[in-house]
């Protein structure tokens, strides 16, 4: 077998001038191609063959996923047109360019986005008993019924404002649902614009069939489920609007909503509290500027302009929405007791490592055999993950528990094992990332409840991220410490454990227990260490050890080795660096297979430049979030928590682990076979950056995740 490369690669294994003779067009632009990522996402939505409320659970999806890109993405790229930053993308494109090729690439998938739910999933659904209706829908009784429940539950928490020389035009705040209105004053002349708020505090969907006992439809027999009848609040607040503005005539009223830049960076002082500062960036974020203003279609001229004067948006950020504004509500949906549209639930297996034995064992004593690498969610994190550390809060000879922790859920497990363990009297430390984008308010909550029950936080080092999903156990095992470790590729967060695809290694291994200790070091002190036994770690790591290890494929494979060989699955793909590196491994010959849910910048299949690289994403039941990479020549296996982005390499703490134990890389090889499988279901990726669905229609095809979990499930059941 081939010596492994020393895990901090001397400086000269790096090609620093990789991309000289390379062609300048060759970088996708990252924008782009992540609007090309939620246009799959749609395509799920518009995919027929699945079933129905899962449709419309991509569409919310979809609507989330743009959110987010508005408010961070394309806030990044405004702000730096504004100050004259002229920072251009890889790919040679300026923000202004890149912020017109989105607006033009935005309007057409978010019609395509909104005619997907009104000509096929909002059919479909009347079709199985599931009503979204308007207002004139509704019967006369239904009406009636209606306006009570908006008189009794809706109208005491609405506050119309006006806008005339006395009243300002009111803030609006990032992504709520209103309605603008103009009204026209009957006594003595004159029209007058106000804004009314839809609550962001109740469902967004009304159930009128919960509401009354309705009549004329079909209310379920033993051929069918009883009629779900769904009203949006906005429809149920319009049509009621003379009763917010008695004496006046309602002229028009149409639905907009903002989305505001949420993309600030936390300037960080050694000599200033960093919870202190996070608080006061979080209390700015609500008054970003405009990013973008969604509009109904049909919105007169003349209130669009109002709207555009007074929130000082570029007539270039409007984008104009036919039918419901915001479908993430089709989560409400999703969620509606209809088991026979959705896909069956799947219940994680326990791995056979930690099933129930004659005689059950600790997961410190399945540890001591060798190691174990969970895959989930077709692994269960409850009983193997989670199980790790609560026992180890829970077991007397456990002296310390050290651990990252970049987002988890609201009721954490996880948190709550760390407190019990710190109350037991032992050394417990958490790194709590409270900057972790969007779960910020969360964080700051944990970390200070952790705090008061006593154990030691820190917020990891200035200027950088913690990103890393690690875990460390220190144990007195007679008269010796034993360490055991945990390291994945997700977060500690039960919840999206059982949604997102992730792997993880368990171990006892010295040199891994060994590399966590220092880390951790690293983390909680002024240790400034960089390198480690069995680890990448970013950012001095990570971008450096792979790159090394794609420059030894090239030259196994320039002496005769046939096993050289490159495959990586990531969330992403768009450091210039490692794709100049795969460029160059497919230039020398060496096959690269590379496996992206997300954005990729690369541009394979360009003869002479790429003509050996393969890029395939696949999307499905659950989130494809695992990074993985494998080095044939080598004989390597790593995972971890960073994808192939300049923040993850040069802005975060990461770390990825290298896989030593053979039946566990034969494990990750088999994911990566059914990942590549020709016949999976995929996207694959073409040089000109459009993706093409796979396999062609009529052709026989496989999905991946089904095969996963059609796999977990027999092998729990040859281990019972």
């Amino acid at each position: 077998m081939t010596p492994a490369l020393p895990v901090a690669p001397p400086a000269a294994t790096l090609v620093p001038d990789a991309g000289a003779d390379l062609p300048e067009d060759r970088y996708l632009n990252r924008e782009l191609s992540w609007l090309d990522f939620n246009s799959r996402v749609l395509a799920l939505a518009e995919d027929t063959s699945l079933p129905l409320l899962d449709r419309a659970k991509f569409l919310a999806i979809f609507s989330s996923n743009l959110d987010e890109f508005f408010m961070v993405r394309v806030a990044g790229l405004k702000r730096r047109d504004e100050t004259g930053l002229s920072v251009r993308s890889a790919d040679g494109l300026s923000p202004r360019e890149q912020l017109s090729m989105i607006a033009k690439r935005t309007q057409q998938i978010a019609e395509r986005h909104a005619r997907v739910f009104m000509d096929s999933v909002r059919p479909a659904l009347a079709d199985n008993n599931i009503h979204v209706v308007s207002w004139d829908q509704l019967a006369d009784d239904e009406q009636v019924r209606m306006s009570e429940y908006f008189h009794e539950e809706v109208f005491p928490v609405l506050t119309p404002l006006a806008v005339d020389p006395a009243h300002p035009f009111p803030y609006i705040s990032g992504l709520s649902i209103n309605l603008a209105v103009t009204v026209s004053d009957v006594a003595e002349g004159g029209e007058h614009f106000a804004r009314v708020k839809v609550p962001d505090n109740v469902s967004r969907f009304v159930e009128v069939d919960k509401l009354m006992s309705r009549s004329g439809r079909s209310q379920g027999d033993d051929d069918g489920p009883a009629a779900t009848i769904l009203l949006p609040m906005e429809t149920l607040i319009a049509a009621n609007l003379g009763h917010l503005f008695p004496g006046m005539e309602i002229v028009e009223h149409h639905v907009f909503r903002i989305t505001r830049n949420a993309d600030f960076e936390v300037e960080e002082d050694r000599d200033e509290d960093l919870l202190q500062a996070l608080e006061r960036e979080l209390a700015r974020r609500r008054f970003g500027s405009p990013v973008r203003l969604e509009v109904a279609d049909d919105m007169s001229e003349h209130m669009l302009e109002l709207l555009l004067r007074e929130l000082d948006v570029n007539p270039a950020d409007v984008i104009e929405v036919p039918g419901i504004l915001d479908l993430s509500c089709l989560f409400q949906v999703f969620a509606l007791d209809r088991p026979a549209l959705k896909d069956r639930p799947f219940v994680p297996a326990t791995h056979p490592a930690f099933g129930e034995r004659e005689t059950p064992k600790s997961v410190f004593a399945t540890l001591r055999e060798g190691d174990v690498l969970v895959h989930h969610p077709y692994d269960s994190f409850s009983t193997s993950v989670q199980r790790f550390i609560e026992q180890a809060a829970s077991d007397p000879q456990v002296l310390a528990i050290k651990q990252t922790l970049y987002r988890t859920s609201g009721d954490s497990p996880i948190v709550n094992a760390l407190i019990d363990a710190a109350e037991a009297g032992k050394q417990v430390v958490a790194l709590v990332e409270i900057k972790a984008r969007f779960d910020e308010q969360a964080n700051i909550k944990w970390a200070r409840q952790l705090e008061q029950a006593g154990v030691h936080v820190v917020y990891g080092l200035v200027g950088l991220k913690t990103h890393c999903k690690t875990c460390l156990v220190v144990r007195r095992e007679g008269s010796t410490i034993r360490r055991y470790c945990h390291i994945g590729t997700g977060n500690y967060n039960p919840k999206t454990a059982r949604l997102y695809e992730d792997v993880g290694l368990l171990t006892a291994a010295p040199d891994i227990g060994a590399d966590l200790t220092d880390l951790f070091n690293t983390l909680t002190g002024y240790s400034r260490k960089h390198e480690y036994r069995n680890l990448l770690v970013a950012p001095h790591g990570v971008r450096a050890g792979i790159i090394a290890r794609i420059n030894a494929e090239i030259e196994h494979h320039r002496a005769g080795d046939e096993r050289a060989r490159i495959q990586l699955k990531a969330n992403a793909l768009v450091d210039e660096q490692v794709i100049d590196a795969l460029y160059r491994a497919s230039q020398a010959g060496v096959p690269v297979e590379i496996v992206v849910r997300g954005i990729c910048a690369l541009r394979p299949n360009v003869p002479g430049i790429s003509d050996n690289i393969t890029v395939r994403s696949i999307l499905g039941q659950f989130l494809e979030h695992s990074r993985i990479l494998h080095f044939g020549a080598l004989d390597e296996y790593w995972i971890g928590s960073a994808d192939m982005m300049h923040r993850n390499l040069d802005r975060r703490i990461e770390v990825m682990a290298q896989v030593r134990d053979q039946r566990l890389t034969r494990e990750m090889g088999e994911i990566f076979a059914s990942a590549l499988d020709p016949t999976t279901r995929c996207w694959v990726l073409e040089a000109d950056g459009g993706w093409t669905a796979s396999p062609a229609a009529g052709e026989k095809v496989r999905d991946h995740q089904r095969e996963m979990m059609r796999r977990h499930r027999s092998r729990a059941d040859n281990s019972a």
